[in-house]
């Protein structure tokens, strides 16, 4: 039996309200400014957050480049944004942002979890040239969240 991969995720208190953060992590192309990885998101299958709406991630990892389809899997203003991401057709993992009001502004926790198959974690290596996919994206979030909040109380 495969062992399970844990979660990864942090937070960051963000001094603007959920709904303007929601916005922020929903438009596709912020989105894909605040990630490290990724380069580009386009809607594919609708063109706004909801849940069934499907979009195409282009990412980069040095001279590394994938593709894949994620597919929004919980879109509620204001509160949380989830899409889990698959490549080949193979679960590959569910990145999640939930957001709760709090005093001066909002605690956003972003997190993923590793969905990929045992067998095809190799393939994911030689695809992203990352070999250890937890502590990236652990630091990954850490970048992500920050821009978000520079972004965010910027406005």
């Amino acid at each position: 039996m495969a062992k399970a991969i844990p979660a990864v995720s942090a937070d960051i208190t963000i001094a603007a309200d959920p709904a303007t953060v929601y916005d922020l992590i929903t438009d596709l192309d912020v989105l894909s400014d605040l990630a490290a990885e990724t380069t580009s998101m386009t809607w594919t299958k609708g063109n706004n957050a909801h849940a069934g709406a499907v979009f195409k991630g282009s990412n980069r990892n040095g001279k590394h480049t994938w593709t894949t389809t994620c597919t929004v899997t919980d879109a509620r203003p204001g509160k949380a944004f989830e899409f889990e991401v698959r490549s080949l057709m193979i679960p590959i993992a569910r990145w999640r942002y939930d957001l709760a009001e709090v005093d001066g502004g909002c605690l956003v926790t972003e997190s993923t979890m590793d969905l990929r198959p045992a067998w095809f974690r190799p393939i994911g290596t030689l695809a992203t040239g990352v070999k250890d996919r937890a502590a990236t994206n652990a630091d990954h979030i850490r970048q992500t969240l920050e821009r978000l909040k520079a972004r965010a109380e910027a406005q």
